[in-house]
């Protein structure tokens, strides 16, 4: 499975962790992860958290769009669970999604999810290369 590197998405998640919330953040990302681990589209999943400062980083890295709203579809009650326990306070697009995806990024009502997108220049992934990295 060939993997160009032109069409894929990678998001980093800064959420920041509710006071008192952060053994229930963890279990929520635990499971999360492990359901997105056993069913999800994702090529790489990697979570990191800063517990001085109460902020967690998410990556994930995605083939094109489609494997991005197949996500969405299949784990929005994990994502809501997370969620209960902090607050996004930025979203990183990298790459070039599908316009629907953007625009579903945008909150209801004009409130937009502080993201921002950056078009992909060059690079190259090692993921599906067998005995490398």
């Amino acid at each position: 499975m060939e993997i160009t590197g032109s069409n894929t998405v990678l998001f980093r998640n800064t959420m920041r962790i509710a006071d008192g919330r952060l053994d229930g953040f963890r279990r929520a990302i635990a499971q999360a992860v492990a359901f997105v681990q056993e069913h999800g589209p994702q090529l790489m999943v990697e979570v990191f958290i800063d517990e001085e400062r109460m902020l967690a980083h998410s990556f994930q890295l995605y083939r094109d769009s489609d494997a991005v709203r197949t996500h969405w579809r299949l784990s929005d009650p994990y994502i809501r669970e997370v969620t209960e326990h902090c607050a996004v306070q930025r979203f990183e697009v990298f790459g070039e999604p599908d316009h629907d995806i953007v625009a579903a990024l945008r909150a209801p009502g004009g409130d937009s999810l502080p993201f921002t997108v950056s078009p992909r220049l060059s690079g190259f992934n090692r993921l599906e290369e067998p005995g490398r990295g």
